[in-house]
Protein backbone atom coordinates (compact mmCIF):
# COMPACT_ATOMS: atom_id res chain seq x y z
CA UNK A 1 0.00 0.00 0.00
CA UNK A 2 1.39 3.32 -1.06
CA UNK A 3 0.91 6.57 0.86
CA UNK A 4 1.12 10.17 -0.27
CA UNK A 5 2.36 13.04 1.86
CA UNK A 6 1.77 16.76 1.93
CA UNK A 7 4.56 18.96 3.26
CA UNK A 8 3.77 21.92 5.46
CA UNK A 9 6.53 24.55 5.77
CA UNK A 10 7.28 25.99 9.22
CA UNK A 11 9.52 29.03 9.20
CA UNK A 12 12.33 28.81 11.72
CA UNK A 13 15.10 31.25 12.55
CA UNK A 14 17.65 28.74 11.29
CA UNK A 15 15.70 27.66 8.22
CA UNK A 16 12.77 25.38 7.57
CA UNK A 17 11.31 22.25 9.09
CA UNK A 18 9.11 20.10 6.83
CA UNK A 19 6.22 18.43 8.60
CA UNK A 20 4.76 15.48 6.65
CA UNK A 21 1.00 15.07 6.88
CA UNK A 22 -0.51 11.83 5.66
CA UNK A 23 -3.36 12.24 3.22
CA UNK A 24 -4.87 9.30 1.38
CA UNK A 25 -3.77 5.78 0.65
CA UNK A 26 -4.04 4.79 -3.00
CA UNK A 27 -6.56 2.09 -2.06
CA UNK A 28 -8.90 4.85 -0.81
CA UNK A 29 -9.28 6.49 -4.22
CA UNK A 30 -12.99 6.96 -4.93
CA UNK A 31 -15.04 7.87 -7.97
CA UNK A 32 -14.80 11.54 -8.87
CA UNK A 33 -18.41 12.20 -7.93
CA UNK A 34 -17.99 10.50 -4.56
CA UNK A 35 -14.70 12.30 -3.89
CA UNK A 36 -16.24 15.69 -4.71
CA UNK A 37 -19.30 15.02 -2.57
CA UNK A 38 -17.13 13.85 0.33
CA UNK A 39 -14.90 16.91 0.05
CA UNK A 40 -17.82 19.34 0.04
CA UNK A 41 -19.46 17.48 2.91
CA UNK A 42 -16.36 17.90 5.06
CA UNK A 43 -16.48 21.69 4.86
CA UNK A 44 -18.12 24.15 7.21
CA UNK A 45 -20.89 26.28 5.72
CA UNK A 46 -18.69 29.36 5.27
CA UNK A 47 -16.02 27.25 3.59
CA UNK A 48 -18.58 25.62 1.31
CA UNK A 49 -19.74 28.98 0.00
CA UNK A 50 -16.22 29.44 -1.35
CA UNK A 51 -15.71 25.89 -2.62
CA UNK A 52 -19.13 25.33 -4.23
CA UNK A 53 -19.95 27.71 -7.09
CA UNK A 54 -22.62 27.66 -9.84
CA UNK A 55 -21.81 25.64 -12.93
CA UNK A 56 -23.18 28.36 -15.19
CA UNK A 57 -21.39 31.20 -13.39
CA UNK A 58 -18.56 33.24 -14.86
CA UNK A 59 -16.01 31.94 -12.34
CA UNK A 60 -15.86 28.51 -13.98
CA UNK A 61 -14.02 29.80 -17.03
CA UNK A 62 -11.56 31.99 -15.14
CA UNK A 63 -8.09 30.49 -14.92
CA UNK A 64 -4.63 31.80 -14.10
CA UNK A 65 -1.25 30.36 -13.19
CA UNK A 66 0.56 33.41 -11.81
CA UNK A 67 0.81 34.12 -8.05
CA UNK A 68 -2.35 35.91 -6.91
CA UNK A 69 -3.43 37.34 -3.57
CA UNK A 70 -6.53 35.18 -3.69
CA UNK A 71 -8.46 32.98 -6.11
CA UNK A 72 -11.86 31.41 -6.55
CA UNK A 73 -12.41 28.34 -4.42
CA UNK A 74 -11.24 27.04 -1.05
CA UNK A 75 -7.47 26.94 -0.41
CA UNK A 76 -5.70 24.09 1.34
CA UNK A 77 -4.16 26.59 3.78
CA UNK A 78 -7.63 27.31 5.24
CA UNK A 79 -8.60 23.66 5.68
CA UNK A 80 -8.24 21.26 8.58
CA UNK A 81 -5.98 18.25 8.11
CA UNK A 82 -8.97 16.02 7.37
CA UNK A 83 -10.35 18.48 4.84
CA UNK A 84 -6.96 18.72 3.12
CA UNK A 85 -6.86 14.94 2.81
CA UNK A 86 -10.29 14.92 1.16
CA UNK A 87 -9.33 17.76 -1.18
CA UNK A 88 -6.20 15.93 -2.27
CA UNK A 89 -8.21 12.75 -2.68
CA UNK A 90 -10.45 14.67 -5.09
CA UNK A 91 -7.34 15.68 -7.03
CA UNK A 92 -6.11 12.08 -7.02
CA UNK A 93 -9.50 10.85 -8.21
CA UNK A 94 -9.71 13.19 -11.20
CA UNK A 95 -6.19 12.75 -12.66
CA UNK A 96 -3.85 9.82 -13.22
CA UNK A 97 -1.22 8.71 -10.74
CA UNK A 98 1.33 10.56 -12.91
CA UNK A 99 -0.80 13.70 -12.95
CA UNK A 100 -1.25 13.56 -9.19
CA UNK A 101 2.46 13.24 -8.47
CA UNK A 102 3.28 16.00 -10.95
CA UNK A 103 0.71 18.30 -9.35
CA UNK A 104 2.01 17.59 -5.85
CA UNK A 105 5.61 18.28 -6.86
CA UNK A 106 4.59 21.60 -8.43
CA UNK A 107 2.90 22.56 -5.16
CA UNK A 108 5.95 21.45 -3.20
CA UNK A 109 8.26 23.60 -5.34
CA UNK A 110 6.80 26.64 -3.59
CA UNK A 111 8.97 25.53 -0.65
CA UNK A 112 12.06 25.84 -2.85
CA UNK A 113 10.98 29.29 -4.02
CA UNK A 114 10.61 30.32 -0.37
CA UNK A 115 14.21 29.32 0.27
CA UNK A 116 15.52 31.03 -2.85
CA UNK A 117 13.55 34.25 -2.42
CA UNK A 118 13.81 34.65 1.36
CA UNK A 119 11.42 35.50 4.21
CA UNK A 120 9.56 38.23 2.31
CA UNK A 121 8.14 35.58 -0.05
CA UNK A 122 6.62 33.30 2.62
CA UNK A 123 3.08 34.57 2.08
CA UNK A 124 3.36 34.56 -1.71
CA UNK A 125 5.13 31.21 -2.02
CA UNK A 126 2.84 28.97 -0.03
CA UNK A 127 2.60 25.25 -0.93
CA UNK A 128 -0.91 25.24 0.54
CA UNK A 129 -2.15 28.20 -1.50
CA UNK A 130 -3.93 25.92 -3.95
CA UNK A 131 -7.66 26.35 -4.39
CA UNK A 132 -10.30 23.65 -4.89
CA UNK A 133 -13.64 24.47 -6.49
CA UNK A 134 -16.69 22.38 -7.43
CA UNK A 135 -19.14 23.90 -9.93
CA UNK A 136 -22.73 22.75 -9.66
CA UNK A 137 -23.87 19.63 -7.84
CA UNK A 138 -21.81 16.46 -8.38
CA UNK A 139 -24.16 14.30 -10.43
CA UNK A 140 -24.28 11.28 -12.72
CA UNK A 141 -26.92 12.86 -14.93
CA UNK A 142 -26.19 16.59 -15.32
CA UNK A 143 -23.04 18.64 -16.04
CA UNK A 144 -20.81 19.85 -13.23
CA UNK A 145 -17.17 20.82 -12.90
CA UNK A 146 -14.01 20.87 -10.82
CA UNK A 147 -10.94 23.09 -10.80
CA UNK A 148 -7.69 22.86 -8.83
CA UNK A 149 -5.52 25.94 -9.18
CA UNK A 150 -2.66 27.93 -7.74
CA UNK A 151 0.76 29.19 -8.79
CA UNK A 152 1.97 27.11 -11.74
CA UNK A 153 -1.00 24.75 -11.70
CA UNK A 154 -4.42 25.03 -13.33
CA UNK A 155 -6.53 21.91 -13.88
CA UNK A 156 -10.09 22.28 -15.15
CA UNK A 157 -12.71 19.59 -15.67
CA UNK A 158 -16.29 19.21 -16.81
CA UNK A 159 -18.21 16.02 -16.07
CA UNK A 160 -21.48 14.87 -17.58
CA UNK A 161 -23.22 11.51 -17.64
CA UNK A 162 -20.79 10.20 -15.04
CA UNK A 163 -17.65 10.84 -17.09
CA UNK A 164 -15.13 13.60 -17.81
CA UNK A 165 -16.17 15.34 -21.04
CA UNK A 166 -13.50 18.05 -20.96
CA UNK A 167 -10.20 18.35 -19.09
CA UNK A 168 -8.82 21.64 -20.34
CA UNK A 169 -7.09 23.97 -20.03
CA UNK A 170 -4.47 21.66 -18.50
CA UNK A 171 -1.56 23.78 -17.28
CA UNK A 172 1.64 22.70 -15.50
CA UNK A 173 4.77 24.74 -14.79
CA UNK A 174 8.02 24.41 -12.90
CA UNK A 175 10.37 26.96 -11.33
CA UNK A 176 13.14 25.94 -11.19
CA UNK A 177 12.79 23.58 -14.12
CA UNK A 178 15.97 21.84 -12.98
CA UNK A 179 17.17 22.15 -9.39
CA UNK A 180 20.78 23.34 -9.44
CA UNK A 181 21.34 22.57 -5.75
CA UNK A 182 20.04 20.20 -3.09
CA UNK A 183 17.11 21.66 -1.13
CA UNK A 184 16.42 18.67 1.09
CA UNK A 185 15.15 15.13 0.72
CA UNK A 186 12.11 16.16 -1.29
CA UNK A 187 14.12 18.46 -3.55
CA UNK A 188 17.40 16.81 -4.60
CA UNK A 189 19.81 18.40 -7.02
CA UNK A 190 18.87 17.81 -10.68
CA UNK A 191 15.18 17.15 -9.90
CA UNK A 192 13.12 17.98 -13.01
CA UNK A 193 9.36 17.93 -12.47
CA UNK A 194 8.64 18.44 -16.19
CA UNK A 195 11.67 16.57 -17.47
CA UNK A 196 10.06 14.60 -20.30
CA UNK A 197 8.09 17.57 -21.64
CA UNK A 198 11.45 19.20 -22.35
CA UNK A 199 13.80 16.28 -22.98
CA UNK A 200 11.67 14.50 -25.61
CA UNK A 201 11.11 17.75 -27.49
CA UNK A 202 14.86 18.39 -27.62
CA UNK A 203 15.38 14.87 -28.96
CA UNK A 204 12.76 15.43 -31.64
CA UNK A 205 13.97 18.81 -32.88
CA UNK A 206 17.60 17.64 -32.92
CA UNK A 207 16.60 14.63 -35.04
CA UNK A 208 15.33 16.88 -37.84
CA UNK A 209 17.50 17.29 -40.91
CA UNK A 210 18.29 20.73 -42.28
CA UNK A 211 15.41 20.75 -44.75
CA UNK A 212 12.95 19.77 -42.00
CA UNK A 213 14.32 22.45 -39.67
CA UNK A 214 13.73 25.13 -42.30
CA UNK A 215 10.01 24.39 -41.98
CA UNK A 216 9.80 23.45 -38.29
CA UNK A 217 11.75 26.40 -36.85
CA UNK A 218 9.46 29.42 -36.88
CA UNK A 219 11.73 31.92 -35.09
CA UNK A 220 15.31 32.24 -33.92
CA UNK A 221 14.18 33.63 -30.59
CA UNK A 222 11.62 31.98 -28.32
CA UNK A 223 8.58 34.00 -27.18
CA UNK A 224 8.40 35.06 -23.56
CA UNK A 225 5.16 33.24 -22.78
CA UNK A 226 2.56 30.83 -24.07
CA UNK A 227 -0.20 32.43 -26.12
CA UNK A 228 -3.66 33.19 -24.76
CA UNK A 229 -2.70 32.77 -21.11
CA UNK A 230 -5.82 33.08 -18.92
CA UNK A 231 -8.09 33.52 -21.94
CA UNK A 232 -11.24 31.40 -22.04
CA UNK A 233 -10.37 29.86 -25.41
CA UNK A 234 -7.30 29.52 -27.63
CA UNK A 235 -7.47 31.30 -30.97
CA UNK A 236 -7.99 29.39 -34.20
CA UNK A 237 -4.76 30.52 -35.84
CA UNK A 238 -3.22 28.65 -38.80
CA UNK A 239 -1.08 25.63 -37.95
CA UNK A 240 2.61 26.48 -37.68
CA UNK A 241 5.74 24.47 -38.37
CA UNK A 242 6.22 21.13 -40.06
CA UNK A 243 3.46 18.56 -40.63
CA UNK A 244 4.00 15.06 -39.28
CA UNK A 245 3.65 13.74 -42.84
CA UNK A 246 7.21 15.09 -43.40
CA UNK A 247 8.62 13.01 -40.50
CA UNK A 248 10.28 9.63 -40.78
CA UNK A 249 9.02 6.71 -38.69
CA UNK A 250 11.43 7.38 -35.82
CA UNK A 251 10.46 11.06 -35.64
CA UNK A 252 6.76 10.17 -35.68
CA UNK A 253 7.32 7.87 -32.71
CA UNK A 254 9.23 10.60 -30.84
CA UNK A 255 6.31 12.96 -31.35
CA UNK A 256 3.83 10.33 -30.15
CA UNK A 257 5.97 9.83 -27.04
CA UNK A 258 5.96 13.59 -26.41
CA UNK A 259 2.18 13.92 -26.81
CA UNK A 260 1.72 10.93 -24.51
CA UNK A 261 3.59 12.71 -21.72
CA UNK A 262 0.85 15.35 -21.69
CA UNK A 263 -2.12 13.03 -22.16
CA UNK A 264 -0.89 10.58 -19.51
CA UNK A 265 -1.34 13.18 -16.77
CA UNK A 266 -5.07 12.56 -17.15
CA UNK A 267 -7.10 9.47 -16.23
CA UNK A 268 -6.75 6.62 -18.71
CA UNK A 269 -10.22 7.08 -20.20
CA UNK A 270 -9.46 10.77 -20.85
CA UNK A 271 -6.10 9.97 -22.43
CA UNK A 272 -7.70 7.28 -24.63
CA UNK A 273 -10.40 9.69 -25.80
CA UNK A 274 -7.80 12.36 -26.63
CA UNK A 275 -5.90 9.89 -28.80
CA UNK A 276 -9.06 8.74 -30.55
CA UNK A 277 -9.85 12.34 -31.44
CA UNK A 278 -6.37 13.30 -32.64
CA UNK A 279 -5.93 10.10 -34.68
CA UNK A 280 -9.44 10.43 -36.10
CA UNK A 281 -8.53 13.92 -37.29
CA UNK A 282 -5.38 12.53 -38.93
CA UNK A 283 -2.06 12.08 -37.13
CA UNK A 284 -0.03 13.07 -40.20
CA UNK A 285 -1.75 16.46 -40.24
CA UNK A 286 -0.43 17.43 -36.80
CA UNK A 287 2.20 20.20 -36.93
CA UNK A 288 5.33 20.63 -34.82
CA UNK A 289 6.91 24.08 -34.50
CA UNK A 290 10.04 25.21 -32.66
CA UNK A 291 11.51 28.60 -31.73
CA UNK A 292 14.76 29.51 -29.98
CA UNK A 293 17.75 27.44 -28.94
CA UNK A 294 18.09 23.67 -29.26
CA UNK A 295 20.03 23.30 -26.04
CA UNK A 296 19.22 23.88 -22.36
CA UNK A 297 19.90 27.18 -20.65
CA UNK A 298 18.86 29.33 -23.60
CA UNK A 299 15.24 30.25 -24.31
CA UNK A 300 13.28 27.65 -26.27
CA UNK A 301 9.67 27.03 -27.22
CA UNK A 302 7.54 24.56 -29.13
CA UNK A 303 3.98 23.80 -30.15
CA UNK A 304 2.32 20.58 -31.20
CA UNK A 305 -1.05 21.21 -32.79
CA UNK A 306 -3.75 19.35 -34.68
CA UNK A 307 -7.43 20.00 -35.34
CA UNK A 308 -8.43 18.72 -31.88
CA UNK A 309 -5.66 19.86 -29.54
CA UNK A 310 -2.82 22.29 -28.92
CA UNK A 311 0.27 21.72 -26.79
CA UNK A 312 2.40 24.75 -26.06
CA UNK A 313 5.68 24.82 -24.11
CA UNK A 314 7.99 27.71 -23.24
CA UNK A 315 11.20 27.91 -21.22
CA UNK A 316 12.66 31.41 -21.46
CA UNK A 317 12.45 32.91 -17.97
CA UNK A 318 15.25 32.69 -15.42
CA UNK A 319 14.58 30.68 -12.28
CA UNK A 320 14.40 32.25 -8.82
CA UNK A 321 18.17 31.92 -8.44
CA UNK A 322 18.86 33.74 -11.71
CA UNK A 323 19.75 30.72 -13.88
CA UNK A 324 18.62 31.55 -17.43
CA UNK A 325 15.89 29.59 -19.22
CA UNK A 326 15.12 27.40 -16.22
CA UNK A 327 11.41 28.11 -15.74
CA UNK A 328 8.87 26.05 -17.74
CA UNK A 329 5.26 26.79 -18.63
CA UNK A 330 3.27 24.24 -20.64
CA UNK A 331 -0.38 23.76 -21.53
CA UNK A 332 -2.80 21.44 -23.36
CA UNK A 333 -5.84 23.10 -24.95
CA UNK A 334 -8.90 21.50 -26.51
CA UNK A 335 -9.15 23.07 -29.97
CA UNK A 336 -12.83 22.15 -30.03
CA UNK A 337 -13.25 24.37 -26.98
CA UNK A 338 -11.89 24.47 -23.43
CA UNK A 339 -14.29 24.21 -20.46
CA UNK A 340 -16.58 22.10 -22.68
CA UNK A 341 -17.62 25.26 -24.49
CA UNK A 342 -17.49 25.72 -28.26
CA UNK A 343 -14.69 27.95 -29.50
CA UNK A 344 -15.92 31.53 -29.48
CA UNK A 345 -18.14 31.11 -26.42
Amino acid sequence: MRSFFFLLPVALIAGFLWKPVKVADESDVKSIQEAATTFLGSLEEAQRTKAALPYDGTDRTKWAFIPLETRKGMPLMDMSEGQKAKALLLLRSIVSQTGFEKSRKIMDLENVLRQLEGPNSHQRRNPEKYYFTVYGKPSATSPWGVSIEGHHLSLNFVLDGGKIVDSTPQFFASNPATLRDNYGERFPKDLRVLKLEEQLAFELVRSLNEEQKKVAVIAEKAPNEIRWAAEIQPHQDPLRGIPVSKFDANQKQKLKDLIKVYSDSMRSEVAIERWKLLEGAGFDGIHFAWAGAMEPGIGHYYTVQGPTFLIEFVNTQADAAGNPANHIHCVWHDMQGDFNLPIGK
